[in-house]
């Protein structure tokens, strides 16, 4: 019997394509985000719509979560992998970024999705197995100018989840980090500014990223094979081996490439 797969995020973009391939592969999926009307919407344009359930979730609403995970076990009575896939993105300078902005950077992309990870935890103890994916990015571990919010949630996220890994490796259970550098989904558009508002607008290193369906091919073989850590992406992805032959010449080059 083919994998449960619950996946956040997934009212677009990667997540919404991470729903289209599974689904083609039969999978039965659930589906959450806020916005139910775009999930009902993608759970539409998937093959069988009938192995598809809808559950809205706001990743901020953290005493919420645990009747989440309730809910999802009864959709089709076991979860077998989740991705962790809802997030959103920055651009603004430090210095003109204000701290509510963090603290909503923090909550979204590392607060909610740990909170979410750990209320489904004693159901993976319990059978024994259990499958989680994050999707984080590059920017987990490097970091670039306009992104440090947005950096340090996602190396907040390899943190946790190694350890977890670690912690939970006698009961069977996986982690897979997967690291994308930059896609063509409206992740920029959306991203928050200084203020709190979003962005509004594309950039060329978005619009000229890994077209979304072919990232998210290799993001499912990644997880087939339950690798531990992936990266993803054209010259961007090169950043993580650089910082380990020298931080310096990574620094150079960012500072050179100038990339908001």
């Amino acid at each position: 019997m083919k994998d449960v797969i619950w996946i956040t995020g997934a009212s677009s973009g990667i997540g919404e394509e991470l729903a289209k391939q599974y689904a083609q592969r039969g999978n039965r999926l659930i589906l959450s985000a806020r916005r139910e009307k775009e999930l009902e919407r993608v759970k539409a344009l998937c093959p069988h719509p009938e192995n598809i359930a809808i559950l809205p979730l706001d990743l901020t609403d953290f005493e919420a979560l645990p009747d989440k995970v309730a809910q999802a076990l009864t959709c089709f009575d076991r979860i077998d992998l989740l991705i962790n896939n809802g997030g959103v993105s920055q651009r603004s300078l430090i210095a003109e970024t204000d701290f509510k902005v963090y603290k909503q950077l923090m909550d979204i992309n590392y607060l909610g999705t740990i909170a979410l990870s750990k209320a489904l935890l004693p159901y993976f103890v319990g059978q024994k197995k259990g499958h989680y994916a994050v999707i984080t990015s590059v920017m987990g571990k490097y970091a670039s100018p306009f992104r440090s919010g947005y950096a340090g949630a996602k190396h907040a996220l390899h943190g946790f989840f190694d350890a977890l890994r670690m912690e939970h490796h006698q009961d069977n259970i996986k982690v897979s980090l997967l690291c994308p550098g930059f896609v063509q989904t409206n992740v920029t558009i959306n991203a928050l500014t200084g203020d709190g508002t979003c962005l509004g607008h594309d950039d060329p290193a978005t619009k000229n990223g890994l077209e979304v369906g072919a990232f998210c091919r290799k993001a499912i073989r990644a997880l087939d094979t339950h690798a531990w850590e992936t990266y993803f992406g054209k010259k961007e992805k090169f950043g993580v081996y650089l910082k380990r032959i020298s931080q310096k010449a990574l620094h150079a080059l960012v500072i050179r490439s100038n990339v908001r």
